[in-house]
């Protein structure tokens, strides 16, 4: 099962090393890992999505608890979240009305063009993960000539009094 986890750490030199080293260097496989600032800049947000079990997770969440510059982890999965990814897709177009259909396939899934080359059309989607893989399946008929990917990242879905 996939799990999302997400770390407040202090943003200092080889926090994310020392955490990514400790998840897999007991043999968990990280799927994706987002990084980056939170309002207070001394502060770092990590989504971490992990492969495993519910011992699995729980072992990960507990060590990854007693590091020295981690403020906190929650395992996101268990609560009620949002999460997203955003993907940049550049396809193959040979023609114009290669283009056209990329683009219309593109808009069932709100996804936005954000460059036209002459052989080719970049997209840019933002979904959760399996969103994103739907949108990736309906253009395997065509040449996929590059994918990025950002990571998924999470938030919480309680309400201002902490239920949810």
């Amino acid at each position: 099962m996939k799990n999302i986890i997400n770390c407040l750490v202090e943003n200092e030199p080889g926090v994310l090393a020392r955490i990514v080293g400790l998840i897999s260097g007991r043999g968990y496989n990280i799927e994706t890992l987002n990084v980056g600032p939170t309002l207070d800049r001394q502060v770092s947000k990590m989504t971490i999505v992990v492969l495993g079990d519910e011992k699995i997770i729980e072992q990960v969440i507990h060590q990854v608890s007693k590091q020295v510059n981690v403020i906190e982890v929650v395992n996101m999965t268990k609560k009620r979240h949002l999460n997203r990814e955003m993907i940049l897709v550049r396809v193959a177009s040979k023609d114009h009305a290669a283009r056209i259909e990329i683009v219309d396939l593109a808009n069932l899934f709100d996804a936005s063009v954000i460059a036209v080359q002459e052989d080719s059309v970049t997209l840019q989607m933002v979904g959760d993960q399996e969103h994103i893989a739907d949108f990736l399946r309906l253009f395997t008929p065509y040449h996929i000539i590059d994918i990025s990917r950002s990571g998924v990242i999470a938030v919480g879905r309680e309400d201002v009094n902490g239920n949810g």
